[in-house]
């Protein structure tokens, strides 16, 4: 956002978002970060016209003013209580808590050659992790709807506190969110955003800034569940201008038919970082247990759907589990893409460890305190 004014006033449509910039006599629109087509755009005006915005249309679009962009932070972490957008995928949200976390990026993987095939039956380049954050979100739940078919709002899964060790139990509106697809606003709003936990998680606070601090229950929740809500390692790779972003994480173990079944969650997000319209149609996983086995999954698109990734919806995210009788192993595979004119290209999945918590002592928590 260099080059733009520091702050300007937002606001977007009840339904969705607006295409277009304000063209307000004596505005000047903000920069859009990350380029054209990478977050859904909003109606901005200057701070002088604010207050027509809620009254403005912009396609047909009943507009609403949410709060007052900030400038992005180039370095350090955003606190818990700081609002935002999602560059990405548009979602009004809020930030809980930072994580720090490990990311190998193999675009940017040393020069090194390929090394010859591992036993699990793939290659490997030598690719050293840099720490990056990301942090735990909740979405607004006014914007779910309209980001369901780009992006799953219930991004969080836990097992169950039962023997059934295939129960799961999901909590909707929470997220996991890179620190460059932060855009930060304000709001004069003591409830901006609309989730069940967020009076349950945090304050309002007018001497603070943000003006949301952290009650005492999202503190505990965090701790206690700490191990299972933790990302660690974040895996990229980029293929044909589609890039993969792998994030594992470990759910805990169960015993099933006196043997011990490991799971994990992994979530996906796929990018077409070039304006060709592209659609998922195949993925082909592999999964290697330290138990010795070799899996190969093979099956059309990813959780029943077979997203269209375009200028202007360039992103898709899903989640999905998978459970070894091991304590870890790893997956890798391919997505193959097809363009318009019919032909098709595969994109790699980057390989990532499946790593259990040794030291776990209790299981997964839900909200009862």
């Amino acid at each position: 956002m260099a080059g733009c004014a520091a702050r300007r006033a937002l606001a977007v449509g009840s339904r969705w978002w607006s295409r277009s910039l304000s063209a307000a006599r004596g505005s000047r629109p903000l920069c859009a970060a990350g380029g054209a087509g990478t977050f859904p755009p909003v109606v901005v005006t200057t701070t002088t016209r604010r207050h027509l915005s809620s009254r403005n249309r912009a396609e047909g679009k009943v507009l609403e003013t949410v709060g007052v962009f900030e400038v992005p932070k180039q370095n350090g972490k955003y606190e818990t209580g700081q609002l935002f957008l999602h560059s990405v995928f548009g979602y009004r949200g809020v930030v809980l808590f930072p994580w720090q976390a490990r990311l190998y990026d193999r675009d940017v993987a040393s020069a090194a050659p390929e090394k010859a095939e591992n036993p699990a039956g793939h290659g490997s380049k030598e690719v050293k992790g840099k720490t990056h954050t990301y942090y735990q979100v909740l979405i607004d739940a006014r914007d779910c709807p309209h980001i369901s078919q780009r992006s799953q709002t219930e991004a969080v899964t836990f097992l169950a506190n039962h023997d059934d060790s295939r129960a799961l139990y999901a909590i909707p509106g929470l997220d996991y969110v890179s620190h460059e697809d932060i855009l930060p606003y304000t709001s004069t709003d003591q409830v901006p955003i609309q989730h069940e936990l967020f009076e349950r998680f945090l304050l309002y606070d007018q001497t603070k800034a943000p003006p949301f601090v952290a009650r005492e229950t999202l503190r505990a929740w965090q701790e206690k569940n700490h191990p299972w809500l933790e990302l660690s390692d974040v895996h990229r790779e980029t293929t044909e201008n589609i890039r993969v972003t792998v994030i594992p994480f470990y759910m805990g173990m169960r015993e099933a038919q006196n043997s011990h079944v490991y799971w994990w969650r992994y979530c996906i997000r796929l990018e077409n970082l070039d304006s060709d319209v592209v659609q998922l149609r195949e993925r082909h996983w592999r999964i290697f247990s330290l138990s010795g086995t070799l899996e190969t999954v093979r099956g059309r698109g990813v959780v029943g759907r077979e997203p269209v990734l375009s200028k202007e919806q360039p992103a898709f995210q899903y989640s999905s589990h998978v459970s070894l009788q091991a304590s870890s192993g790893h997956m890798w595979g391919t997505f193959r893409f097809e363009r318009p004119d019919g032909s098709h290209f595969d994109v790699r999945i980057p390989p990532f460890s499946l790593e259990s918590n040794k030291d776990e002592k209790t299981p997964p928590s839900g909200l009862h305190w």
